[in-house]
């Protein structure tokens, strides 16, 4: 399948393609042996790492902490 680069750097997937895939907002952008690997990616909202953290027990301060302490020379 073909697909057009645009002036502004832009390229349409074939919806033959796409259709086959879920429907990520972004995608990793690799280039390997002069091809270039385009791989789907789900991001998940902050959101969804607040409730993992609040899950396992880890608090706002706890975080500032960590971040304090990884700061230290």
């Amino acid at each position: 399948m073909l697909a057009k680069l645009t002036s502004k750097n832009q390229l349409t997937l074939p919806k033959a393609i796409m259709s086959q895939i879920p429907h990520p907002d972004y995608f990793e952008v690799e280039l390997e042996d002069g091809r270039i690997i385009l791989t789907p990616l789900l991001l998940r909202p902050a959101d969804a790492v607040r409730d993992k953290l609040r899950d396992l027990g880890i608090s706002e301060e706890d975080v500032a902490d960590a971040i304090q302490w990884s700061r230290q020379g």
